[in-house]
């Protein structure tokens, strides 16, 4: 099963959007020390059990290239955008980003003109 944990700027809709899409999918806030979790702690989580983190903070894009912690990251590019809006670019571009979910490491970038994968 697919699993991603939303960071703490990341809305509670966005996790239910994504368990509508049966993924198995947790916000920041409910695990380990909510939004007073450091970082660092975050990644080692989601590293050790598999998970995929979505945010829109640099900092673990940073850790992503430097460290490959966090191993699979979604990075989200878009600003201050809605949370309607941008549940509707992760609907409308779904398959292609789930296509890459169960590989083993990776970054999504999520930008309002496209979606980029690094490897």
């Amino acid at each position: 099963m697919i699993k991603i944990v939303c960071d703490v700027h990341i809305s509670f809709k966005v996790v239910r959007f994504l368990e509508s899409k049966n993924i198995e999918a947790v916000h920041v806030n409910d695990i380990l020390d909510g939004d007073s979790t450091k970082d660092n702690k975050i990644a080692k989580y989601v590293d050790d059990n598999d998970y995929t983190l979505m945010s829109k903070d640099s900092d673990f894009q940073n850790s992503h290239f430097l460290n490959n912690s966090p191993k699979k990251l979604i990075k989200i590019n878009l600003g201050n955008i809605s949370t309607k809006d941008l549940i509707n670019i992760l609907d409308e571009n779904f398959d292609f980003i789930y296509t890459y979910l169960s590989t083993d490491s990776f970054l999504i970038e999520i930008d309002s003109d496209m979606i980029r994968i690094r490897d």
